[in-house]
């Protein structure tokens, strides 16, 4: 099963334990984490359940790429890290 981590900057938002689930996409992983949890569904993905605009993903140390359909493919093995993305000057 894949591992998803939230950092501290999203739990101190939304609690959302370290969790493990089956799936071979980021979607069907983090369907079935915030299938028990769907306050920190609506923190990490939009109305349309992409990806937030302030929330970045990765897999395994690389930057997902579909931010709408979440496809990008992970292993039983994977690590998924649930960011909050930080901008400024």
């Amino acid at each position: 099963m894949a591992r998803v981590v939230f950092t501290p900057n999203v739990q101190r938002h939304v609690g959302c334990p370290e969790a493990e689930a089956a799936g071979q996409t980021v979607r069907e992983v983090l369907d079935r984490v915030f299938a028990d949890n769907p306050r920190a569904r609506g923190y990490v993905l939009d109305d349309q359940l992409a990806l937030r605009r302030h929330m970045a993903i990765f897999v395994d140390g690389k930057m997902i790429r579909d931010r709408v359909s979440l496809a990008d493919a992970v292993t039983g093995t994977s690590t998924i890290h649930v960011f909050q993305a930080l901008s400024g000057g």
